[in-house]
């Protein structure tokens, strides 16, 4: 007898369940109606528009997912499908910009389909996002007018304004930084800055940071990219919450460097609140080290040409500030050795005097460069106490005034007291500078004024040095706080100096974390305008 094979018997499977699959799907499905009422909505499309099933479920698809301003088109698309007609989006596979519930557009690619059911006809949207696809697109033309920008401008100041122009503009982002790091200070320089036009910036807009304050100083301090998804919550950076109060969302900085060197940061900052993004990361990356590259090749270039600059100033500071006391004291001392006898007391005196006075010259001189050399290695220290800077100017201010023999006019603008945790000593080396210069680039009869008052809160303190002299001509304004440089107005009418003062003055106040600028006002002289905190770093 033949033995019989039993064939196996199939797995009892049957076909899995729609709703599982939808569940599970990547894709966002939503399915509507012919009144554009939604009857399903799955976790994928909660994540892509924003909305839960429950908020979504029964309301307009159009009010869900549709712009604003498209909507009419819209009702009138579904019209035409709810009629039997094909319009213009059925069976096809389109790109087209969806309405998250935050209120800001979302680029998809999307299909709709329509299927008979029993109470009716219903229509099945599959939709993706496709942000970081379009972002790796318009990053190759970012890319390209980055380089073209490199390659054409012709100082990294222009290079620097020409990449943050190309990532706002074409990537869309409201706000663009690059900062670098100034060795020589140790602070962070904004470099340039894009912001998209009609958006005001406000207390947003700074300048210099600390390193390790804000989300450019975070970036330099760790050398590593930092994302801020929500700047609303990020309450431990006032510079976060003043990007709130003006509207941006998110924040995004990776370092400039080239090896372990930083140079400083690239920063954007988007309207929406949004989750960290390796495509995204990684593209700013990569533009970043070839920034980085570009600006550490352009650096070496500009230091050359500056450090023979410098020569040149230098050695024509010397030749002037040096030659000229020492010839004054050589010759006067000669001339008391040959004469002495037939000298008068008076005459005596006069020329002991003059020596005197060339050599306190070459002391301050001295003394100058020695003190730049300390505070630029940080070797100067910087030691804060309560302090009143009322009272710091006030001595400075009585200092000054008897030796005022040009009939000018001093006016103090200033309140009781003034509370800061500041160096005094250091700051008196300030009001000291600022006055000295004041009245020896201020003709007979001019005008000083001396100000100071709190910020807009207790948390700052404004000071001003303002004088009717002879002014700095704007073409030369940026040079002023480079060490050795000398306005033409002050060369031209032959007035001594050695051109470290102001550079001494800002490398105090920013010690400090305060800044010091050259204001632009009407009429003759100059204004300069110091801000300093009240308060030590570790207090809010």
């Amino acid at each position: 007898m033949a033995a019989s094979l039993e064939q196996p018997s199939a797995p009892e499977t049957g076909p899995p369940n729609q709703s599982a699959v939808l569940a599970c799907a990547l894709e966002a499905y939503v399915a509507f109606d012919t009144s554009g009422r939604v009857l399903d909505w799955n976790p994928a499309a909660e994540t892509t528009f924003g909305y839960t099933r429950a908020q979504a479920y029964g309301r307009s698809v159009e009010e869900l997912i549709v712009r604003p301003v498209a909507r009419t088109a819209a009702r009138a698309e579904l019209a035409a499908l709810a009629a039997g007609r094909p319009g213009r989006a059925l069976d096809q596979r389109l790109q087209w910009s969806a309405w998250h519930a935050d209120g800001h557009e979302i680029p998809t690619e999307m299909t709709l389909t329509a299927t008979d059911e029993p109470g009716g006809r219903v229509f099945h949207v599959f939709a993706h996002d496709i942000t970081t696809a379009q972002r790796a697109g318009r990053f190759t033309a970012v890319e390209a007018a980055v380089a073209r920008g490199l390659a054409e401008a012709d100082s990294s100041t222009a290079a620097a304004a020409r990449v943050v122009e190309a990532l706002g503009v074409k990537m869309g982002w409201p706000v663009t930084e690059m900062w670098v790091v100034d060795e020589a200070r140790q602070l962070l320089t904004c470099a340039a800055r894009h912001v998209e036009p009609g958006r005001r910036l406000h207390s947003f807009d700074v300048d210099v940071l600390e390193i390790g304050v804000a989300l450019p100083g975070r970036v330099c301090a760790d050398g590593a990219a930092h994302w801020i998804p929500d700047l609303g919550t990020d309450t431990g950076s006032v510079r976060s919450r003043a990007a709130a109060r003006i509207g941006l969302r998110v924040a995004v900085g990776v370092p400039l460097s080239t090896g372990q060197h930083v140079l400083g940061a690239l920063c954007v900052y988007g309207d929406r609140v949004e989750d960290p993004e390796d495509v995204l990361l990684g593209l700013l990356s990569g533009l970043a080290a070839q920034i980085g590259q570009y600006v550490e090749r352009r650096r070496a270039e500009e230091l050359t040409i500056e450090l023979a600059r410098t020569k040149d100033e230098f050695l024509a500071m010397v030749t002037h500030e040096l030659r000229n006391p020492l010839a004054a004291i050589t010759g006067t001392a000669g001339l008391l050795a040959d004469d002495l006898d037939d000298l008068t007391r008076d005459e005596q005196r006069h020329y002991l005097r003059l020596i005197t006075r060339n050599a306190e010259r070459l002391s301050i001189m001295a003394e100058d460069l020695l003190d730049l050399a300390r505070l630029e290695s940080g070797h100067l220290a910087i030691d804060p106490v309560p302090t009143d800077l009322c009272a710091v100017i006030r001595q400075a201010v009585e200092a000054v005034t008897p030796d005022n023999d040009k009939n000018q006019t001093i006016t103090v603008r200033l309140p009781e007291r003034l509370l800061l945790h500041a160096d005094p000593n250091r700051l008196r080396q300030v009001a000291d500078n600022l006055l000295s210069n004041a009245i020896k680039y201020t003709p007979a009869n001019g005008t000083i004024t001396v100000a100071a008052t709190t910020g807009d809160t207790d948390q700052t303190i404004i000071w001003t040095v303002a004088d009717t002299g002879i002014g700095v001509p704007p073409a030369e304004r940026p040079r002023l706080f480079r060490r050795f440089y000398r306005a033409s107005t002050a060369l031209d009418r032959r007035i001594p100096g050695t051109g470290l003062g102001l550079v001494i003055a800002r490398t105090i106040i920013e010690r400090h974390r305060g800044t010091i600028t050259l204001t632009d006002h009407d009429g003759p002289g100059t204004t300069f305008t110091i801000e300093l905190p009240t308060k030590p770093p570790d207090e809010k």
